[in-house]
């Protein structure tokens, strides 16, 4: 098993067993500058170990949603999403994500919370998961058009696992608004 590590990463580098799968990464950031923020995220993934590609949206600007709903006094989003190809399993790729947005100054104080950059693991291949650690599909992904939208630029026959087709799901996301 090849330990080559990402430059300013460290660990275990856990292959899937298998060939590649492809993970959909949802990324959004609010403070600073926003779109260096999502460009450098995206340099950062592609540079982890066994990731072979990723392939980007382009970046949209959303309303900040709060646990009170959307809040449109609160700095505006930038929000993207990347298909990434990859042997990591889920759980390390999700730890990496979770490792570039420390990097990139991310403060978990609370929950819904402005941010200099959110990695969300929304999908890996067709695996479900109910542990608290490792949920997928992301419980939330259905409700989001800032997720949706994107993935569908990158992924236009995009299906999210155990809810359906992602142009389906934004449409109804869209009528119901």
């Amino acid at each position: 098993m090849s330990r080559r590590l990402a430059e300013g990463f460290s660990g275990d580098v856990a292959p899937v067993v298998g060939g590649p799968v492809t993970a959909v990464v949802a990324l959004g950031a609010n403070l600073g500058d926003r779109a260096e923020a999502l460009a450098a995220a995206l340099r950062d993934i592609a540079r982890l170990p066994l990731v072979d590609e990723v392939h980007a949206s382009g970046p949209i600007e959303s309303v900040a949603v709060t646990p009170d709903g959307p809040d449109a006094s609160a700095p505006a989003y930038l929000n993207a999403v990347a298909l990434v190809t990859t042997r990591l399993a889920p759980s390390v790729l999700l730890s990496y994500l979770h490792a570039i947005e420390a990097r990139h100054g991310r403060e978990r104080r609370e929950r819904w919370g402005d941010r200099t950059l959110d990695l969300d693991l929304i999908a890996y291949g067709d695996v479900r998961s109910s542990d608290p650690a490792l949920r997928l599909p992301h419980p939330r992904a259905f409700e989001r058009d800032f997720v949706l939208g994107p993935w569908l630029e990158v992924d236009p026959d995009a299906v999210l696992p155990g809810a359906g087709r992602v142009d389906e799901l934004l449409e109804r996301l869209r009528g119901s608004s």
